[in-house]
């Protein structure tokens, strides 16, 4: 985050697990998800509310929220690629 110069708002500590019950929460107001996972990159309109594919695509094997999770306005990014953060940020 620092070689983006992304200032951290809050920090949710690994040993709090957020499963599918608490993805709701973590889009709040959000328009847009973005999912990816590796080269596999799934984007949601949130505007009519959260699919169930959307919370899936959320979640990883263990059915714990994907990190990084990120915010930023009006975009939900979970997972890490390389070339969807460069666009981001």
């Amino acid at each position: 985050m620092e070689a983006n110069n992304i200032e951290i708002k809050e920090t949710v500590p690994a040993s709090r697990k957020l499963q599918a019950g608490d993805c709701a929460d973590v889009v709040g107001s959000a328009k847009k998800l973005i999912a990816m996972k590796g080269k596999k990159i799934a984007e949601f309109d949130l505007k009519g509310g959260l699919s169930d594919e959307a919370v899936a695509n959320m979640l990883g094997p263990t059915g714990n929220l994907r990190a990084p999770t990120i915010k930023t306005g009006q975009t939900v990014l979970v997972g890490f690629n390389d070339e969807v953060f460069a666009q981001q940020f």
